[in-house]
């Protein structure tokens, strides 16, 4: 069954102006929770040259990925694949670049972890992965909706939260990824892209 999450919508436009500047013209992408698969069905048609690899720790969210895929006609898109990034057991052996979106903030912090490793693991030398969603950063006001997004985040799992941008720049550098860029994005979001 094929799911839709509004959010998707009204990130995926700015979220693409960036893409453009960031990921490869052609060679294998892998996108790291997918959920709905409305970002893979979207982005690919931007990329015809990048075969896009959709996964999710979620079963569930894999039949409404390949629905997306299906219904679109998307050959560049691979069917979904599960995958726990906390795990080192994955999938995919190689991509030329890496996207996980709201992934970091509604997963334990050992997600984060795994998905550092893992991006160490497959990417290839000079390989980017992007990263989108809210964050802390130090030394700069938060805004109120993040700090409430936060404390709810919280209220579900005490393991989940929004994460401090330092800290996860440093779980990445302790892999070999070095920050390269963070762009503001609308409702108070950031896109982090690291290079291998």
């Amino acid at each position: 069954m094929k799911r839709h999450a509004p959010a998707t919508e009204r990130n995926r436009e700015p979220l693409l102006s960036v893409l453009r500047e960031v990921l490869p013209v052609e060679g294998t992408l892998l996108e790291v929770a997918s959920g709905t698969g409305q970002h893979a069905a979207f982005f690919a048609k931007a990329f015809p040259g990048l075969t896009w690899q959709p996964t999710d720790g979620d079963p569930a969210a894999l039949e409404s990925i390949d629905a997306w895929r299906m219904e679109d006609g998307l050959a560049n898109v691979l069917p979904a694949r599960l995958l726990d990034a906390s795990s080192d057991a994955w999938p995919v052996e190689h991509a030329d670049a890496m996207l996980c979106v709201n992934m970091i903030h509604i997963a334990p912090w050992a997600a984060c972890q795994g998905l550092m490793r893992g991006a160490a693991r497959v990417l290839r030398p000079g390989g980017r992965l992007v990263l989108y969603g809210p964050y802390f950063v130090e030394g700069k006001e938060t805004a109120p909706s993040n700090l409430a997004f936060d404390e709810s985040l919280r209220a579900r799992d005490p393991s989940w939260g929004v994460r401090e941008l330092g800290v996860v720049t440093a779980e990445a550098a302790r892999h070999g990824l070095q920050r390269e860029r963070v762009v503001e994005m609308p409702s108070h979001n950031l896109t982090v892209v690291f290079r291998r």
